[in-house]
């Protein structure tokens, strides 16, 4: 079955303009959104905040969930008593209960009696034997640090058995003084008396410390901390050291972020799946990731979204065409339906509001039912071992061109060409950051802005020799007649919000050689 057109609409809103611009289809879950949003407007607040502080525990929820969940249980799930003060809970410091205080506390359950009592009994045995340990060694007392001080405090050499029996001596006399009951406290700094050979070692650390300059060795640690570990060669401007306090551009960790995503590609490779398959064309293919183009429009999706998606649906075809027989495989019939669960799996995962499972039922006009596009959905996931951390060229596309620092027209023009290429089933195999890549080198030339640049090479790890049998693929993509039935892409970026890149001259394969 052929994908559903939609209805002739204006061109919808990109990520140029972020989103000033509506003319897509609203989703029920963005008209919830709003109606949600409408209706709090309309209620006038009666107290102030300050005078119910129990009010905010309705308020809406944020888009990462509410991380602020310190309210009492009760108080929360009593909705009568909602002018009630939320109590602040504080931790009273008390001693501990004394030795020959402790009595047997008994727990009996249906009329018998539990295992508390000997739990009680063993746990008084215990502080038993404890007491006549520290009967016999009592403790020793505990020298105060304004009499001694940290430094003369402390003893790093053993003492001798005459220095324990003295101190054990001299603990009895002043053991008589303290309570009945002996203390279950040590501490670090007991019965330690500096001698000599203790003071010249802390007149020794006292001076080295006062010759070592605090303000130097900070400065130091600190450069070292954040020392670049990606340097760039002579003649490349670093991009990420120029931004290199910037949290939002995440310098420090860009580099690394697109090498790990460039060793992910060998894992999502997608080989010649139609010579398994019968009944399922090129052509078919290029009206389905024409159809959702259009749907990625009429719902104002991200572009993340779109790539994802179409990555999904070639990923899929490419599995199972491995496993299944060939009369499991898919059918012609239940193309539109890959799409469209694809779609639904994408939105769910890189959308904040992601349109319902209604409205993908919607734009199909009504070829599929719930239970078909849910049990695709299980299968689209089983079938790629639940992985949609898919390396996308899109992102390539960004990180590229915002190193080579490239202007907002010729990005457009470049995404243009990443995404007509889309359609394209021959080069669907190639590695998402060779495509980015050969689709800003044709920008560039298609722009007359120069040619594949050293600081090109660093941040893309392609030299031209690389990307070039990619660009010359994608430049015959461009340089091929439009078709009405697949011109989605074209009349998209033939809008001023796309700054007309589709109707940019285009250029030979001799300028791309040169």
């Amino acid at each position: 079955m052929a994908p559903t057109r939609l209805a002739s609409k204006p061109i919808g809103v990109n990520e140029n303009l972020n989103g000033i611009l509506s003319h897509g289809i609203t989703t029920r879950s963005k008209q919830l959104a709003s109606l949600k949003s409408y209706k709090d407007s309309l209620k006038a607040p009666n107290k102030r905040k300050a005078d119910s502080p129990a009010k905010d525990m309705t308020a809406k929820r944020a888009a990462f969930g509410d991380i602020t969940n310190a309210f009492n249980k009760s108080s929360a799930n009593n909705d009568k008593d909602k002018g009630m003060v939320l109590k602040k809970v504080t931790v009273e410091s008390k001693m501990l209960p004394i030795v020959k205080n402790i009595k047997n506390q008994t727990a009996t359950l249906n009329g018998k009696t539990s295992k508390t009592k000997q739990l009680q009994k063993a746990a008084n045995n215990a502080l038993e034997s404890v007491q006549k340990h520290f009967a016999k060694d009592p403790p020793k007392p505990v020298a105060t640090r304004a009499q001694n001080g940290i430094l003369k405090n402390v003893e790093r050499k053993s003492f001798g058995k005459e220095n324990q029996n003295s101190s054990r001596g001299s603990a009895k006399s002043t053991r008589s003084d303290m309570s009945g009951d002996p203390s279950l406290y040590m501490t670090a700094l007991e019965n330690i008396s500096p001698n000599d050979a203790t003071k010249e070692e802390c007149k020794v650390i006292s001076e080295k410390l006062d010759k070592v300059n605090l303000d130097d060795s900070i400065n130091r640690s600190l450069d070292e901390e954040t020392d670049i570990p990606h340097r760039a060669p002579e003649g490349v401007v670093d991009f990420d050291k120029e931004n290199w306090t910037d949290p939002f551009q995440v310098s420090n960790y860009a580099m690394d972020i697109f090498n790990y995503l460039k060793s992910r590609e060998r894992l999502f490779i997608i080989d010649d799946y139609l010579q398994r398959m019968k009944g399922i064309t090129s052509w078919m293919r290029a009206l389905l990731v024409d159809w959702m183009v259009e749907v990625q429009e009429s719902f104002e999706l991200n572009h993340e979204t779109l790539y994802l998606a179409v990555k999904l649906v070639d990923l899929y075809l490419t599995k199972s065409s491995r496993i299944q027989p060939e009369k499991e495989q898919l059918t012609k019939e239940e193309l539109q339906l890959l799409g469209a669960s694809a779609l639904f799996i994408a939105s769910k995962f890189d959308e904040r509001i992601p349109p319902l499972v209604d409205d993908f039922l919607y734009i199909c006009d009504g070829a599929y039912s719930l239970n078909q596009l849910l049990k695709m959905e299980m299968n689209i996931l089983r079938v790629i071992d639940f992985d949609l951390g898919v390396p996308l060229s899109y992102r390539f596309l960004r990180r590229y061109a915002r190193c080579a620092r490239v202007s907002m027209p010729t990005l457009t023009l470049a995404r243009f060409v990443l995404e007509q290429c889309l359609l394209e089933y021959p080069l669907a195999g190639e590695r998402d950051s060779k495509m980015a890549a050969a689709a800003l080198y044709i920008a560039l030339r298609m722009k007359s802005l120069g040619g594949w640049t050293p600081t090109l090479q660093y941040y893309t790890g392609y030299t031209l020799k690389d990307i070039l049998p990619v660009a010359i693929l994608q430049n015959a993509a461009l340089h091929k007649k439009p078709k009405s039935a697949i011109s989605t892409v074209r009349n998209k970026y033939s809008h001023t919000i796309f700054f007309e890149v589709a109707k940019v001259s285009l250029v030979d394969d001799s300028v791309l050689n040169s």
